[in-house]
């Protein structure tokens, strides 16, 4: 079946099979490798990507499923402004990552962002539930977002949260 869709900002059409899946898609046809297979049942959270403005995990969406869809993996979120922040905030929480989890954690921080302007402590720990992966420091992981919201209030508005 043929398939357009929007990847990353840009129209895309492939040929696919039905049942192929996203992260298959992904990694095989667009050669974009950041978004990881993890558990490949949707549990782990390590395939995140931003599928029709939410977080979905790419190894659970069919090719059929993508027709007019909008997906933004790590490699398009990071050509934005709001990657910046959220990546600033990270460092300067110093909250360190294993790196095969650091995609979903990136796109979940943008999502409950664009959701939540200034989230709580448990709508942060809420938005992370998902993720499986226990190499950072939940209390690290909420100063990291509360710095990015700084950054971001910085960016925007030339002030503090």
């Amino acid at each position: 079946m043929t398939i357009g869709f929007i990847l990353n900002g840009e129209d895309v059409v492939i040929r696919s099979d039905a049942n192929v899946r996203l992260i298959d898609i992904l990694r095989v046809n667009f050669g974009l490798l950041k978004t990881k297979a993890g558990c490949l049942t949707g549990k782990c959270g390590f395939c995140a990507v931003i599928f029709n403005g939410s977080v979905n995990h790419a190894c659970l969406v069919p090719a059929f499923r993508l027709r007019g869809s909008e997906v933004i993996t790590i490699e398009g979120f990071s050509q934005t402004y709001e990657y910046q922040d959220i990546m600033a905030g990270f460092a300067e929480a110093q909250l360190e990552s294993c790196g095969y989890c650091t995609t979903s954690k990136v796109l979940n921080a943008g999502a409950l962002l664009e959701r939540i302007k200034r989230p709580s402590r448990q709508e942060i720990l809420q938005a992370f539930s998902g993720i499986k992966c226990r190499c950072t420091d939940p209390e690290k992981l909420v100063e990291g977002i509360e710095k990015a919201v700084e950054l971001r209030q910085r960016r925007l508005y030339g002030r503090s949260a």
